[in-house]
């Protein structure tokens, strides 16, 4: 299948909300034609003389908002993981011949889920983001729409993108949070201390 692909400094997996502001004339074009023909583009990664391999097609939700010069701010959502097979630059914009990436092995257990979400909104709540508003249901895979919402590595959310497998994803947000839950935990606890005007030990 060939895909139009749109290179960001961003990772969009699936599920996951992307709002854009188009504005270079070949992105006009290219999420012009997606819109008329209700049509996927490939988000992928920009990296310093190509794009990642593997990326995520997204979806024009709606178009929120169109300027008199043309250019336009969108609402996009991530579909479907790929991998690029062969790049076309025939055109204006990029293009490439992609085959789609399904999960492999066994998903996530719902216990592993619930832990994995549990630390997800204690880290929220103490980086003081726990307003970022997320639907999850936890008897369906949970670790796209986590890792999309937290501040990480750019490498790591690559990375994540990448796995061919929910348990493996789950693990391995679940070794991340337990990573950086003691930081916020120490962190919070001094800023309390602080501000109660007492001295820190």
């Amino acid at each position: 299948m060939k895909i139009p692909l749109f290179p960001l400094d961003v990772v969009l997996f699936p599920g996951a909300p992307l709002p854009l502001h188009i504005f270079e004339p070949r992105y006009r074009e290219m999420i012009a034609e997606c819109v008329a023909g209700n049509s996927v583009f490939g988000v992928v990664r920009a990296q310093r003389d190509s794009v990642t391999a593997i990326g995520c097609t997204a979806q024009v939700v709606r178009v929120l908002h169109s300027y008199p010069d043309g250019r336009s701010d969108i609402l996009t959502q991530g579909i479907d993981r790929f991998e690029i097979e062969q790049l076309d630059d025939s055109r204006s914009f990029l293009q490439a011949e992609v085959a789609f990436l399904p999960d492999t092995d066994e998903p996530a257990t719902r216990s592993s889920r619930e832990e994995c979400v549990a630390l997800y909104f204690e880290a929220l709540h103490l980086m003081g983001t726990s307003d970022i508003p997320i639907h999850l249901n936890l008897d369906a895979p949970v670790a796209y729409l986590l890792a999309a919402t937290v501040p990480a590595d750019l490498n790591f959310q690559q990375a994540l993108l990448a796995m061919r497998s929910d348990a493996g994803r789950t693990e391995t947000l679940l070794s991340y949070y337990r990573a950086v839950l003691p930081q916020l935990r120490s962190g919070a606890k001094i800023s309390e201390r602080a501000s109660t005007n007492g001295h820190i030990m």
